[in-house]
């Protein structure tokens, strides 16, 4: 089992830049990635690292913008988000599953574990 815990959310200009953490002890040997949701639409994919953190993907809205990364020393995983426009406004959540070193999944379904989620809000 591993708990997930995000932070780093809350409101900034368009323009601006946050960066989110997800807390994820144990989390040795997991994917991790990234998804956003907003009222009404499903979850999306925004980013996924390797547990290596050698391999990382993200989606084409996010593209240049946004960067993730992992400490595997302190079992956190970041979400760097620069250049943030009113449209990335969402609850953001981390997420985790056991897999090979050099593997990241897109789908939500492909992972087991999942944070609570934290709220950013980019104002225009």
């Amino acid at each position: 089992q591993v708990e997930l815990v995000e932070s780093g959310g809350g409101l900034v200009q368009a323009g601006g830049s946050l960066r989110l953490s997800c807390a994820a002890p144990g989390s040795t040997n997991y994917a991790m990635g990234w998804f956003r949701q907003t009222p009404g639409k499903e979850r999306e994919f925004i980013a996924a690292i390797s547990w290596s953190g050698a391999r990382s993907g993200y989606a084409d809205s996010v593209k240049g913008r946004f960067t993730i990364s992992r400490d595997n020393a302190k079992n956190t995983v970041y979400l760097q988000m620069d250049s943030l426009k009113s449209e990335d406004t969402a609850v953001y959540y981390c997420a985790a599953t056991p897999a090979a070193s050099y593997l990241y999944y897109l789908r939500a379904i492909s992972y087991n574990f999942w944070g609570q989620g934290t709220q950013v809000t980019v104002s225009s």
